[in-house]
């Protein structure tokens, strides 16, 4: 147990702003790399120069966000209850939770799988697919869903090298899926003539190496092996994923949802509108992706610390990542209000697709801020068990006040409302989770001894 007992120093006793910086980097990098592997799609088959193959990669955004929010419950799940456990020094709980949530999560994928195949045409009209967008949505979602295994799978592999302090061998899996998936997108499209499709299949063979690397990953150093001997069919196992990935899921989960419904209610404006927000939905992603991968840095150090009972350690994160993440969200929110047509026009040229995507766009830059308080504050209450603030507050931005939005104010607004729903639900969302988060802070008693 010698480099578990080096690696509970790492985490433990250098100051707390460099060591999130440290695991920062490769968390930030990943996320920058993921964002382009989400974009990557967009961008190759909107040189289709169809908009109804552009809105068909937006429609079935949604899909891909339901299978990366089983991979994130079980991901996040285990993996709070993992860096906790290290933190006690509980090895053999931490060994046990891994296998569990790596093969619950992989057996998930493959009923997803199964039941979209049979039920593939209702499916895409449930994700908001058109009459002339089905034929495109058919045949990217038939593709994708074949990987969903490996893709909930690989999540899970991601989030809990990341809560094990292992960000590095975290961040090679997904960089180099996500290059992959770039390098194959324009070869499956125009050389293979694949279309649509093969963008799909550029996605899926991406993430299996993704999965191979990251398992890969598991057998080196200090982390955790995982191994089918390992795994406990026990509800206290269960019922420790349910508590740290709750959030994970009620946030994915909505976010699909959320993206169904706003579908819905784009489609009276023809399929330029649905392709605009599938557009303006992947540029806001990759202006938040740093910000998602500095919080990523700051979880391991807030679950270790906290499971060691070192209190004033994480509230001095947290405040550390607010700030820094402020400052850095106001600066993506001023470039995103300023080249908004020049981004849209990035992955579709097309004037009425400007036109509706740049006033969303310019709308959720300008409220982009307030992430910075948000996602840190659902990062520190996921981290340290708080299951119920963390999943009202996760719930809260897609659920609570983004869908009702997108539903009663189109009718009243138009065409502005669909524009504007995502930051009237942002700004509600931050006035909720003020209060909520500084009572958690509160909480907190004095330092435990150290162990």
């Amino acid at each position: 147990m010698d480099e578990m007992e080096q690696k509970y120093k790492r985490m433990t006793e250098p100051p707390v702003e460099k060591l999130i910086c440290r695991l920062a980097v490769p968390c930030i990098i990943s996320m920058l790399v993921t964002s382009f592997y989400n974009m990557a799609d967009t961008y190759f088959v909107g040189m289709l120069k169809s908009n109804a193959a552009t809105g068909a990669v937006g429609v079935v955004f949604s899909m891909m966000a339901i299978i990366q929010a089983m991979g994130f419950f079980f991901g996040q799940g285990s993996g709070n209850y993992i860096s906790r456990e290290l933190g006690k020094k509980n090895y053999t709980e931490a060994s046990h939770m891994a296998a569990t949530g790596f093969f619950s999560a992989l057996a998930t994928g493959l009923l997803i799988c199964i039941l979209g195949q049979l039920f593939l045409e209702p499916l895409a009209f449930l994700l908001g697919s058109t009459p002339t967008i089905l034929p495109h949505t058919e045949a990217y979602l038939r593709v994708i869903l074949l990987g969903a295994p490996w893709m909930t799978a690989s999540l899970v592999l991601n989030n809990q090298l990341r809560f094990q302090g292992s960000a590095s061998y975290a961040m090679v899996g997904i960089v180099s899926g996500a290059i992959l998936n770039i390098a194959l997108d324009p070869l499956l499209i125009f050389v293979f003539n694949l279309g649509i499709a093969g963008a799909g299949w550029a996605t899926i063979i991406s993430q299996f190496v993704s999965f191979c690397l990251l398992l890969y990953g598991c057998t080196r150093g200090s982390n955790i092996h995982i191994s089918i001997r390992n795994v406990r069919l026990k509800w206290h196992y269960f019922r420790m994923i349910i508590r740290g990935g709750l959030p994970s899921l009620a946030r994915q989960s909505l976010a699909s949802i959320a993206t169904i419904c706003l579908n819905h209610a784009a489609q009276p404006y023809g399929d330029a509108a649905i392709a605009a927000m599938g557009v303006v939905q992947r540029i806001t992603m990759f202006g938040a992706s740093t910000m998602l991968g500095f919080g990523q840095g700051f979880q391991p150090v807030c679950g270790f610390n906290y499971g060691a009972g070192l209190y004033s350690r994480v509230k001095a994160g947290f405040w550390f990542c607010v700030r820094v993440s402020f400052a850095f969200l106001i600066a993506v929110g001023v470039i995103g209000c300023l080249f908004a047509p020049k981004l849209i026009s990035l992955f579709r040229d097309d004037p009425d697709v400007i036109e509706f995507g740049m006033w969303a766009l310019r709308f959720q830059c300008a409220t982009i801020w307030v992430q910075s308080w948000v996602v840190m504050s659902n990062m520190t209450m996921q981290s340290i068990g708080r299951a119920v603030p963390a999943t009202f507050l996760a719930v809260a931005r897609q659920g609570l006040f983004f869908i009702p939005a997108v539903l009663l104010l189109p009718p009243v607004l138009g065409a502005l409302g669909i524009q504007m729903a995502q930051s009237a639900a942002d700004l509600l969302t931050f006035l909720c989770a003020i209060p909520i988060q500084l009572r958690v802070l509160r909480s907190f008693g004095s330092d435990k001894p150290s162990r």
